[in-house]
């Protein structure tokens, strides 16, 4: 279960920066400072509730709140409950879909830093995965 508490604490520690950068810094901010401008002042077609740039801080908070909650449940489960997580073939299904899609997403629409520590991830929880299945 060790293989998997390393893999949940490598999405924990992505999803904390991603939150950190999202509201700290200028990591995740437009380099055209005019595209930012732009999405401020641009409602969604959805709804005139809210702009582009309050989904796009919205998104990207939800988006780290999600990775802690994968890094949280799965790294508790790995550590202090491996029996419950090891006797739920649901659960192992269910987190090894999530490191799946967020490596896809990673490769298709990110950059190497989330994409290579995604695929470690995955390649420790499916290692970790299978020597508890053993």
């Amino acid at each position: 279960m060790s293989l998997i508490v390393a893999s949940a604490a490598i999405v924990f520690l992505l999803g904390g920066l991603h939150l950190l950068y999202t509201f700290r810094g200028p990591k995740l901010l437009p380099r055209d400072r005019s595209v930012r401008t732009q999405m401020e002042g641009s409602p969604l077609v959805l709804t005139r509730e809210t702009t582009v740039w309050k989904a796009w801080i919205g998104f990207n908070a939800s988006h780290g709140l999600g990775a802690l909650l994968f890094g949280a449940v799965y790294g508790h489960l790995a550590w202090a409950q491996p029996a419950v997580l090891r006797g739920s073939p649901f659960l192992l299904a269910v987190g090894a879909a999530s490191l799946l899609g967020y490596t896809w997403l990673a490769r298709r629409y990110w950059f190497s830093v989330p994409f290579r520590s995604t695929v470690l991830a995955t390649l420790l929880y499916a290692a970790g995965a299978v020597s508890s299945l053993t």
